[in-house]
């Protein structure tokens, strides 16, 4: 096998899901409560998410999906609120959570540069967020490719958007590896042509990520020593 490019997802791949989202959340029900403590249950309930564990459940539709998607399931129990006003308010909350890397990043990603291979990001986030986490973590002039779902390529799991790193660095796409937490990130590798390395630092376990994945890492630091074999 050769590879000339890793796509990463961003969220429970290059950050760990659970010390980064399932912490951030706590703080966006509050304020979409607006300390209504049935509301805040009902808001908690449509995400799937567990206000007493303080975690999301490991099939939220909120892990893999769009802030669009988040926004949707939000306004339904949000009376007189309007989905482009919660998709604006997810997204500028979403830039600025805290962050915890599952790995040093830099040096990583230094590496598997410094190797000759090229590097994406692609996340059902929006561009924007990405960007604002990546440079937050010093890490953007890495990446050849970073994209969102709403930067005209479409959303995991259809593959367009992972088509749209290897069409950008003029890569084939069966020498690009998909890495990813989650089933979308996966499908997505594989409706592409390209191949997939599912990684444990989001919510999803190795039984849920082997049936589409050539590979399960605890993370992805074990990508270097993957590649070499």
């Amino acid at each position: 096998m050769k590879v000339d490019g890793i796509l990463f997802d961003k969220d429970g791949t290059l950050f760990d899901f659970r010390a980064t989202w399932d912490v951030w959340v706590v703080g966006v029900i509050d304020t979409l409560s607006g300390g209504d403590a049935r509301l805040a249950r009902a808001l908690a309930a449509a995400a799937r998410y567990d206000l007493d564990a303080q975690c999301f459940a490991s099939d939220s539709p909120v892990i893999a999906g769009t802030n669009r998607e988040a926004a949707e399931l939000l306004c339904a129990v949000l009376p007189g609120r309007e989905v482009d006003e919660i998709e604006r308010y997810l997204a500028g909350a979403a830039a600025e959570a805290p962050l915890a890397p599952a790995v040093p990043l830099a040096p990583l990603l230094g590496g598997l540069a410094a190797r000759g291979l090229r590097l994406g990001v692609m996340t059902n986030d929006t561009e924007y967020g990405a960007r604002a986490h990546l440079e937050t973590a010093g890490v953007t002039a890495h990446f050849d490719f970073i994209a969102g779902f709403d930067s005209g390529h479409g959303a995991k799991p259809e593959p367009g958007p992972l088509l749209a790193f290897a069409a950008a660095t003029r890569l084939a796409a069966d020498r690009v590896v998909m890495v990813g937490d989650s089933t979308h990130d996966l499908i997505a590798g594989r409706a592409a042509g390209m191949h997939t390395v599912g990684v444990l630092t989001g919510p999803a376990d190795a039984a849920e990520l082997a049936p589409w994945a050539d590979a399960v890492l605890p993370d992805i630091g074990h990508l270097t020593a993957w590649i070499e074999r």
